[in-house]
């Protein structure tokens, strides 16, 4: 049920302003969440005027906050966006609080009740602890009445049709050749560790023990017996390992070509003749038309390799697992115990579980969401944050279109082209112009795993209902109180939900050099993906095509290579000197940051020439250009532990935030000439190495 269907580009990681934080995770009090909203827009006082702004700008704006915030016990990671973060969760923990207690009162089958019996649900311990794993014992049953590989594809097919996907992620997305229209689309999925090199390199021979001795557990407090929970962990693993093996690295699947691949149902039923896709759409309830994206099909052809060869006992095996290990968080405390034991600690290295309220929270969130956020946008935000956010946004479009209008290295053949997908783009500020209807899903006030699964069910056939239907731009990937923003290359859409559109990125009354370092230099970042690499090879509908003549391709890419050869030179971990960021599965997000950095400063400018004195005048001793970029380093402030960090550096299209907040203002003259840095400073770039794309 955890694996929930992530559409391919629409709202991943590689597309979004940061990555989600450890979902184990637990911020400190209320007053360390206030730190971000409380007291002047920009504190110098938090300056570190011992090290040169030329030397490292990010020590110099973070690096006294980052001593004076050390990571709280039950977080992977410490500063802006974690900060902001637990704001917007207290103000969500007000809301579920509210709903829960008017409940019983509230009109039967509205938001706040069933938001507020769901909060309910998971905050009663007490009945979920003696359920132990009784909620589970049904599907635990159904897997151990499998006898053939037969009965495995129909359990399959029936637990999909429950909104409990295992093995791989099916849902709805649009046609990368059609993106007016949405098509389904299967992506491989199944693996229990971060990506398959874990399963393979022998530097992680240490972590495959460890998640074989979890596995293990978890069986164990269903009753199994250690010896034969033992042999079931190494059957899981071997499992896995097959899988894993003709499963795509993150690297690989950052490219739109190994995302998408249109086949007839008979063509897929060739390339797996054990699973029979008409079969699997029945079931499910759909009509798939003339095809489906079977996005992986070398993945797909091992899953069919194994349901011949692979004895049923070890599908038997692996299913089970995943059932234990996707309900474990809403069973009894021992299963979540062993569940942040392994997650939470032994991969991120983090000591200390979060309260329950918010690991409840993160469900509802989950399955309610976007009801959620209906709430907390009526709460907490105003309309005329949304119409500045609007001008701001407006203003920065126009300065990357701008941009596009004046690069010296593209021809004006792709250049029309690009603005034709400029002109295109639809900003979307807030939250949705059309809330989604809830009237189908029933939540009861005792029953946590039931309400979870229902919700997942109820998620499930409203996502793979839009199959065959033309693509709504307007409908939203994020729900309003998640910090981050994202572009979408399928509807060419730019998305920045309420909860950013706060301090440190945006004031509503502070200075524009503030506003355009911050939450304009995320507007730019979310259109510059548009522009990217995966981005670049989407049209202004959302079409996966090829709009560049050959040269100017070349030339970007050229540009591309050196920003990749940038962010491999870093190394954020002093004591694993071997491990540098991947500049490769990074890259989307570093071209992002330098584009929007760049374009956000050109609006900063226009937005200058119109009070030319506020151009010189000086704020706390520093002008409306450093100021700016202070804004844009302090968004990246932060810290992060070395277990988390290391998981990231395999995972994470994002590059680590120290490096976000220098590598695109080295590249920057701008910067260079605000601070007075010199040629030969480690802020400035030589020559030969800037980059600059948009």
């Amino acid at each position: 049920m955890n694996r929930s269907f992530v559409t391919p580009l629409a709202v991943s990681a590689a597309l979004a302003l940061v990555a989600a934080g450890c979902s184990q995770s637990k911020a400190p009090q209320q007053s360390a969440a206030a730190s971000t909203t409380s007291g002047p827009v920009f504190d110098v006082s938090l300056l570190d005027t011992a090290v040169s702004p030329c030397v490292d700008f990010n020590k110099f704006v973070n690096e006294k906050w980052v001593a004076a915030n050390p990571i709280p016990p039950d977080r992977t990671r410490w500063g802006s966006f974690d900060a902001l973060t637990e704001k917007s969760l207290n103000d969500q923990h007000t809301i579920v609080l509210k709903a829960d207690s008017d409940a019983d009162q509230a009109t039967p089958g509205s938001i706040e009740q069933k938001i507020g019996y769901l909060f309910r649900a998971g905050m009663d311990s007490a009945t979920i602890d003696k359920l132990g794993f009784d909620p589970i014992k049904p599907k635990l049953q159904s897997i151990a009445a499998i006898n053939t590989p037969a009965d495995v594809v129909t359990w399959l097919d029936n637990s999909f049709a429950n909104g409990d996907q295992q093995v791989f992620s099916f849902g709805s997305s649009a046609d990368y050749k059609d993106a007016k229209m949405q098509i389904a689309f299967m992506f491989q999925s199944g693996l229990g560790l971060p990506t398959p090199d874990y399963y393979s390199k022998a530097e992680y021979k240490d972590l495959r023990d460890q998640y074989k001795t979890h596995i293990a557990k978890l069986f164990e407090l269903t009753g199994v017996s250690a010896p034969d929970a033992a042999k079931k962990a190494d059957a899981v693993l071997a499992f896995e390992t097959s899988l894993a093996a003709h499963s795509l690295v993150p690297v690989q699947m950052r490219e739109p070509e190994n995302q998408y691949h249109f086949v007839t149902v008979a063509e897929a039923n060739k390339i797996t003749p054990h699973f029979n896709w008409a079969t699997f759409f029945k079931a499910q309830g759909v009509d798939v038309g003339k095809g489906f994206s079977l996005s992986q099909p070398k993945f797909f052809a091992q899953m069919d390799h194994m349901l011949a060869t692979t004895p049923v006992d070890a599908w038997k095996d692996y299913l089970s697992y995943h059932v234990i290990a996707d309900g474990a968080p809403y069973l009894s405390q021992a299963f979540q115990d062993e569940a942040f034991a392994f997650n939470g600690q032994t991969l991120a290295g983090q000591p200390e579980q979060e309260p329950r309220w918010k690991r409840v929270l993160h469900t509802v969130n989950r399955g309610m969401g976007q009801a959620l956020g209906q709430l907390y946008v009526a709460q907490y935000f105003p309309p005329e944050a949304k119409a500045r956010a609007e001008e701001l946004v407006t203003n920065v479009r126009n300065a990357l279109k701008e941009h596009i209008e004046n690069v010296d290295w593209m021809s004006n053949a792709t250049r029309q082209k690009a603005l034709a997908k400029w002109d295109k783009f639809l900003p979307k500020i807030g939250y949705p112009d059309k809330w989604r209807d809830w009237s189908g899903l029933t939540i009861t006030p005792d029953n946590y795993y039931g309400d979870v699964m229902a919700a997942a069910k109820f998620n499930y056939e409203y996502n793979i209902n839009k199959i065959g239907k033309p693509t709504d731009r307007h409908e939203w990937g994020m729900t309003p109180q998640t910090v981050n923003a994202y572009y979408n290359p399928s509807d060419n859409t730019i998305n920045f939900p309420a909860a950013i559109l706060q301090p440190p990125f945006f004031y509503a009354n502070g200075d524009d050099a503030i506003n355009y370092g911050g939450i304009g230099a995320v507007i730019g970042h979310e259109s510059s993906h548009g522009f990217d690499d995966e981005g670049s090879q989407f049209d202004g509908n959302g079409n996966n095509v090829d709009w560049w003549t050959k040269a100017d391709r070349a030339a970007f890419m050229a540009r591309a290579e050196k920003l990749v050869k940038q962010f491999d030179s870093y190394v954020p971990l002093p004591d694993h000197p071997d491990k540098h960021v991947n500049g490769q599965l990074t890259l989307g997000e570093n071209i992002a940051d330098l584009g929007g950095l760049n374009v956000a400063y050109t609006a900063l400018q226009t937005a200058l020439k119109a009070h030319p004195e506020e151009a010189t005048e000086k704020i706390d001793g520093y002008t409306e250009d450093q100021r700016f970029f202070l804004n844009w380093a302090r968004v990246w402030r932060g810290s992060i532990r070395e277990k988390a960090q290391l998981l990231r550096l395999n995972t994470d299209p994002h590059s680590p935030s120290q490096f976000r907040a220098i590598g695109a203002p080295s590249d920057m003259p701008a910067f260079a000439q605000a601070f007075g840095c010199k040629a030969g400073d480690p802020m400035v770039r030589p020559a030969d190495e800037r980059v600059k794309i948009w």
